[in-house]
């Protein structure tokens, strides 16, 4: 985008995508920023478009560079100030320094600081990344008169995973969506991520929530039963619906954990009772849906055996689909959601990476082993 800048004291932004290091999927690509002067002697900046790429748990610099007249203005006079962009007319205040002062926000204090490297860096370092730090950010530098601003998009790598509770499908609204996302380890989430996975090749059949309050699904292979068979691949939009009175499913979203899945080797099948208590004498707890997302698909979890998951449905993750595993394609599978008494399975248990190994000392599928950004 390209913002004329005429007055001699007004302050120049510059927003590069340049991570330290890139993520994976950024590897390779330089990003270039261009600054120029008109004819008039106004100075033009033009950035490269993008985001910075890391995963939950991780650290992040959020690249914001500017420039000003020093021999009109103090540095101390400078302020800076990160917003997170929630919606065009709603911000959230992240991070703001004037001269020597400093001071984060909510829940981004004690893991937020300015980089400082050298003059005009308003860069954000942001560590222990969270799945609610994804998003938009708004970078703004002010002096007494003026002030320019500049974005960035925080993206995380990780899941997507469509919900619905025990009670069925399309029984949730906005909020319920939102919630029930948060308890199982995610977020509902965004178009973008739905997009992505679409591309990765995922087909879901069931409309659900996105963040934005838009209702979509995405479908690789057209069939009748969803939407028509002559109708185009894509991700379907039924629009923006009304968010307490209309129910679907919803998309979540989850990344990296902080701690392994594995399922938990027992002499016997488990009613959910026993499991809950199976998995916490193994110094673990019962995985939630999303933790068992993560493990298939960022740890690679593989294992050809029902088990219970925290909702109280039974799943399995597949890597490498084959015969009498359900299906040719790679996925978690899900059974549905048994009577928690009666019905017997094995268990998938969750536990941090602080908490050690199991008890039996034998190492699970899908081990552990914390992503470095």
């Amino acid at each position: 985008m390209m913002q004329p800048v005429c007055r001699a004291a007004t302050l120049l932004l510059l927003i590069a995508v340049l991570s330290s290091p890139p993520a994976l999927s950024e590897r390779g690509r330089k990003k270039v920023i261009h600054v120029s002067e008109d004819e008039s002697g106004a100075v033009v900046v033009q950035t490269a478009p993008g985001k910075v790429v890391t995963h939950r748990g991780g650290t992040i610099i959020l690249p914001c560079r500017y420039h000003y007249d020093m021999s009109a203005h103090d540095p101390a006079e400078i302020r800076l100030k990160w917003t997170k962009v929630m919606d065009p007319m709603s911000f959230v205040d992240v991070f703001v320094a004037m001269g020597k002062e400093r001071r984060a926000f909510g829940s981004y204090r004690g893991r937020t600081a300015l980089q400082e490297d050298g003059t005009g860096d308003a860069s954000l370092i942001i560590r222990n990344v969270t799945l609610q730090d994804y998003g938009q950010y708004e970078c703004e530098v002010t002096n007494e008169l003026e002030d320019d601003t500049g974005m960035v998009k925080l993206d995380l790598e990780g899941v997507i995973f469509p919900y619905h509770p025990r009670l069925g499908r399309y029984t949730l609204n906005f909020q319920e969506a939102q919630e029930a996302c948060l308890a199982q380890d995610g977020i509902l989430a965004s178009y973008d991520q739905l997009h992505k996975a679409w591309v990765e090749g995922m087909d879901w059949c069931n409309a659900g929530w996105l963040e934005d309050g838009s209702v979509q699904y995405p479908i690789s292979r057209p069939r009748d039963e969803c939407g028509r068979k002559d109708t185009p691949v894509g991700v379907r939009s039924y629009g923006y619906r009304h968010k307490e009175d209309e129910r679907y499913d919803a998309f979540c979203f989850t990344s990296n954990l902080n701690g392994k899945v594995y399922f938990l080797k027992t002499y016997r099948k488990l009613s959910y009772p026993e499991a809950l208590q199976a998995c916490k004498k193994n110094g673990a707890r019962v995985a939630k849906v999303g933790q068992l997302y993560a493990a298939w698909k960022i740890q690679l979890l593989d294992k050809c055996e029902a088990g219970w998951v925290e909702d109280g449905s039974i799943r399995y993750p597949i890597v490498n689909p084959r015969a009498r595993c359900g299906g040719r394609e790679p996925g978690v599978r899900n059974l549905g959601f048994p009577d928690k008494k009666y019905k017997l399975f094995g268990v998938y248990c969750y536990k941090k990476a602080s908490e050690g190994p199991p008890k039996d000392g034998r190492e699970e599928p899908g081990k552990w082993r914390p992503l470095q950004v």
